[in-house]
């Protein structure tokens, strides 16, 4: 379904450990890009975020099928990458997210649970 995406996000980087931090991150960068001429994600943003005094410092948007999205977060490779990022940075998160059809069909489905639930 178009619109199905894979949220991943991270706060800081611990104190000490920046070097690594950019290791990973690098190392992340060529795992999606692999993904992505494999064919097995559509695309990939990333973006870092400017001080602003929350917890999210950055994040990157995988897209793609739902399933695809589904064997990446549950395959060996992507779990080691964010066990080996959870060393370096503070609060990484995987999420699933939603855009396009696939937003739409979120909606439908909160619609319908509000008029079971609604006055």
């Amino acid at each position: 379904m178009a619109g199905e995406a894979l949220f991943i996000g991270w706060g800081a980087v611990v104190r000490g450990r920046e070097k690594q931090a950019l290791q990973v991150f690098q190392e992340s960068m060529e795992y999606y890009g692999k993904l992505q001429q494999d064919g097995r994600i559509e695309s990939f943003d990333v973006l870092l975020l400017a001080p602003h005094g929350g917890d999210l410092n950055g994040f990157v948007i995988l897209r793609g099928d739902r399933k695809a999205l589904a064997g990446i977060r549950f395959s060996d490779e992507f779990e080691r990458l964010i066990a080996r990022a959870s060393a370096i940075i503070d609060s990484p998160g995987v999420i699933p997210a939603y855009g396009g059809e696939a937003l739409a069909q979120q909606m439908g489905i909160f619609q319908a649970v509000a008029d079971e639930f609604g006055e």
